[in-house]
């Protein structure tokens, strides 16, 4: 193969022949070579390739030319529905070969006619805007082929509709609805199985990790090589999703739906509506009982407070008491004894998450302004994660361009069990020593400090002056970007400087973006959101601002238990998981700024750890190899030669 690939990544190959900007990158042809490879002998891969290498393409082409079956998992849906798209088509019809593609997501994406229909029927729309979506819902679900959501564009993807016409796991009845040969999910399931690559994201691929740990049945196809891209974000991932939670939202919309149900098919059976309500109150007083602070605590810190902890057995013998009621008039439907599985479910879990004393699991509270989540999850998925890698004859390809520290992949490889995986790291083809500087300006306060915030702002004033706007501001906590928000605002309005003002939280993350795009001079403030799958090429984005380092913050309970572990086995905590863990989340925001050969640009980071402390030099190190200043006047002269006119 490595002979194909070399034609088809030469000079004069089909991509060079169809893209009249291509080029040669050597970087890209020798990770096909190691995907290649990989795929041949059926091991495992881990490859981070620097922005700019063209790893989508370096995985897709000995992919399909292995002629084998493919799963292909993305991080994101952006990039999920780009691959199926554009770029598997694209690779595809260049190499001329027949290959069958389908894309496969989680069953929220998909319109669910029972759930239509029941919201249809309930009639309890909470506004005209609502009762609009519905319609075009209803439309959209008689002419779609696939019933997929994103093909609906004019009802907003965070619209609460879309809760009330998809099925979830729980809700969904399976075989035994009414609709089951119209539905929408099965559908894109059977396309999937016949199809010769599947494009489906991390979320659904853990789903099906987590049912073959269990002894379920497959979720997804068979296969000779699963592609996971964006696999930095494997292990945070797993880690929530082979855990459990007992959740505020998950446990209304059983009340609700039960009450629903009772009211119904069981109208003559009073206690059962009545020990649907009984749920919802319960629910509610388990969030008065946590207090008026948000955030995270652990379990026992938690349970010491003996008003939430009755408040939690007054949860469960309220769930009890409903998932009896419900198993005593299952007969009547179908929905009603989904609904008894559900409640038996959800009264075992809490059961679990209140008595289960195990030092390789953590649980903790977490506390919103409107609700609250009970969580349990290990401290290690390695060894459930490396048993589904040795135990399948295929072949692993991990790839991101963030996974390795100094082309070290140690945590990566230990965080998910892949002590027999071959790695490879290719670095940016993009030369940063003349495209770009980084600056980590003098006298800023410390990171944990009250004026930390507003100096970040006032150093960053004069380099937007001096960058025309064109920036991403990128914070480490909502905390530090709402704080930020205000004092920004007057900075440039004190300053005269009229650039538009983007704020994470005022739109959808791709409205946003769009806008940004579109204007060409604005400066948009963001948090995690934004640190990474974004994508913003040429003039508009010429400065990336991020505040600090972004350690995680001490008092995550998940964090602290996974420290203390590894200080009991004989580790160091800061330099065997903080410190990578923060390059890593470095490299991805740092990534934001430098997209194409010609872009030009500032990044700014206003932490002087970088500078002052040793840890820094490692971390210096392991971003792209940029001119670094600390002089605010090397910056402004570096604008004087890129602004555009």
């Amino acid at each position: 193969m490595a002979t194909d690939l070399a034609r088809i990544f030469g000079t004069e190959g089909p991509f060079a022949r169809k893209l009249a900007a291509y080029r040669l990158r050597p970087q890209q042809l020798a990770m096909a070579e190691a995907v290649a490879r990989a795929i041949e002998e059926g091991g495992q891969l881990v490859a981070e390739a620097g922005t700019g290498t063209g790893k989508t393409f370096a995985y897709l082409v000995p992919a399909l030319l292995s002629g084998g079956k493919v799963i292909v998992s993305t991080g994101t849906k952006t990039l999920q529905d780009q691959l199926f798209s554009r770029d598997l088509p694209f690779v595809r019809d260049a190499l001329r070969l027949p290959v069958t593609v389908a894309l496969l997501k989680g069953r929220a994406n998909y319109v669910c006619h029972h759930h239509l229909a029941r919201t249809r029927e309930q009639d309890s729309l909470a506004s005209r805007a609502e009762v609009r979506y519905l319609q075009r819902i209803e439309s959209f679900a008689r002419t779609s082929a696939r019933g997929d959501k994103a093909e609906l564009a004019e009802v907003p993807d965070n619209a609460a509709i879309w809760g009330q016409v998809t099925s979830t796991r729980e809700n969904c009845l399976g075989g035994e609805c009414s609709r089951y040969a119209d539905c929408f999910v099965m559908k894109a399931r059977k396309d999937a199985l016949a199809a010769d690559v599947v494009v489906i994201n991390h979320h659904l691929f853990l789903a099906d990790v987590v049912l073959k740990d269990e002894g379920l049945a497959d979720l997804l196809p068979r296969c000779n090589t699963v592609i996971l891209d964006e696999a930095h974000q494997l292990p945070e991932t797993a880690t929530l999703f082979f855990g459990e939670e007992v959740t505020a939202g998950q446990l209304g919309e059983l009340a609700r739906d039960a009450e629903v149900e009772a009211l119904t098919a069981a109208r003559d059976y009073a206690p059962l509506p009545d020990a649907a309500r009984a749920l919802g109150l319960a629910v509610r007083r388990v969030r008065l009982a946590a207090g008026e602070a948000t955030g995270k605590q652990t379990q026992p810190d938690a349970l010491r407070r003996g008003d939430f902890a009755a408040a939690l057995e007054a949860l469960a013998a309220a769930l009890a008491t409903l998932a009896s009621e419900l198993a005593e008039q299952a007969e009547r439907s179908d929905e009603l004894a989904q609904c008894g599985r559900r409640a038996a479910e959800a009264a075992a879990r809490l059961s679990r998450w209140r008595e289960r004393d195990d030092p390789d699991w953590i649980r903790w509270l977490d506390v919103t302004p409107h609700g609250w989540q009970l969580h349990a999850s290990p401290l290690s998925v390695a060894e459930i994660f490396a048993r589904q890698v040795q135990n399948s004859a295929r072949s692993w390809i991990f790839t991101s361009a963030t996974l390795a520290v100094n082309g070290d992949f140690a945590l990566y490889r230990r965080e998910l069990g892949l002590a027999e995986a071959s790695t490879g790291c290719w670095d940016s083809p993009f030369d940063y020593a003349h495209q770009a500087l980084l600056y980590v300006p003098r006298g800023i306060p410390p990171p944990n400090s009250f004026e930390h915030t507003d100096a970040v702002v006032a150093a960053s004033v004069p380099v937007l002056a001096a960058s025309g706007g064109r920036a991403f501001l990128l914070f480490t906590t909502l905390r530090a970007l709402e704080r930020a928000r205000d004092a920004i605002a007057a900075a440039l309005a004190r300053e005269r400087l009229d650039y538009p003002l983007l704020v994470q939280g005022e739109g959808s993350r791709s409205e946003l973006l769009s806008r940004f795009r579109s204007l060409g001079n604005a400066v948009l403030l963001g948090s995690q959101s934004f640190w990474e799958g974004v994508d913003v090429p040429g003039d508009a984005l010429s400065l990336v601002v991020i505040d600090k380092l972004p350690f995680a913050p001490p008092d995550d309970p998940l964090l602290a238990a996974r420290l203390a572990h590894i200080e009991r086995q004989g580790g160091n905590p800061f330099l065997d998981y903080q410190l990578p863990e923060a390059v890593i989340s470095l490299k991805q925001g740092a990534g934001r700024l430098i997209r194409t050969e010609t872009d030009r640009g500032v990044l700014m980071i206003c932490d002087g750890r970088l500078a002052e402390k040793p840890y820094g030099r490692r971390i210096l190190s392991a971003l792209p190899p940029m001119r670094r200043t600390r002089e605010l006047d090397d910056v402004l002269e570096f604008f004087r030669r890129s602004v555009p006119v």
